[in-house]
């Protein structure tokens, strides 16, 4: 289990005092301070090239070529025990590195030992498809390859898996925008209405925190309980429900609650009277 840590006013505390704070690097530890691993690591450079190799957290990290990759896990399973393949994604470096990093997560249920894979790709670098040794990795690649764009090749049905298939970019990229770019914002309009329904209709607000209380035709507005498409004019004071989200509607509110506070006070005082 984790190490318990205490958290009183947790939402007070400040995680890092100083503002270029870089977090301590975990250990990493000789693989052979490990029997299992030791062992582990003979086998597979007996079979394919090892550039690093280290124990981080308990758990092995080796270092490939990317043209192993499929080997290595072949040989992790039919020879290692490491018998299944919880996880694989990239990780996108192309800022400092101009690629992405390809990690395999193992698990050797027999052992209860893990294994991390992992192998550097340039941008447009193809790799080799695992499919054929765990069929888990037919949504994991295709999921990699519709977020990041790392293209996988003999891979039965390498197609994206969340975005549309016509859709522009990769959404998980460091360089992709938090809310899309003008392609996303116009996405639902240009393929349901067509490209002439732009002005008419607008960009599509991709921002899930926004709230405009004064917009009546979407869901994410203060006031709920005005009925759909009521108009409701910046700064208007009316009698109605969304009185006291207006500028001045505020004080209004504030004044209706000390009213029948003050009026079920004298009540009470007139009973007990």
């Amino acid at each position: 289990m984790r190490k318990y840590t205490p958290k009183d006013n947790v939402q007070k505390k400040s995680y890092y005092t100083d503002r270029f704070f870089v977090s301590p690097m975990v250990p990493r530890n000789d693989p052979r301070s490990d029997e299992i691993y030791e062992k582990d690591i003979e086998k597979i450079s007996s079979k394919v090239q090892i550039l690093e190799a280290y124990v981080e957290n308990k758990e092995l990290v080796i270092y490939i070529n990317p043209k192993d990759n499929v080997t290595t896990l072949k040989l992790l399973k039919e020879e290692l025990e490491y018998d299944m393949l919880m996880e694989l994604s990239a990780i996108d470096y192309l800022s400092q590195r101009k690629g992405f990093e390809i990690f395999y997560e193992m698990l050797s249920m027999s052992k209860h030992k893990r294994m991390r894979i992992k192998c550097f790709i340039e941008e447009k670098q193809t790799i080799e498809s695992v499919y054929s040794l765990f069929k888990m990795a037919n949504w994991s690649e295709r999921e990699m390859y519709d977020m990041y764009g790392v293209k996988v090749i003999n891979h039965p049905n390498m197609k994206r898996i969340l975005m549309p298939d016509d859709w522009y970019d990769h959404p998980l990229r460091k360089t992709y925008p938090l809310h899309g770019d003008e392609v996303a914002q116009w996405y639902e309009v240009d393929h349901i209405f067509g490209k002439e329904a732009r002005e008419e209709i607008g960009p599509e607000e991709r921002d899930d925190a926004a709230i405009d209380r004064y917009d009546t035709t979407r869901f994410s507005r203060l006031g709920h309980e005005v009925p759909f498409g009521t108009p409701i004019v910046e700064g208007e004071e009316k009698e109605t429900p969304l009185a006291y989200t207006e500028e001045g509607g505020v004080k209004l509110f504030g004044k209706r609650l000390v009213k029948d506070f003050d009026e079920k006070k004298s009540k009470i005082l007139d009973e007990r009277r």
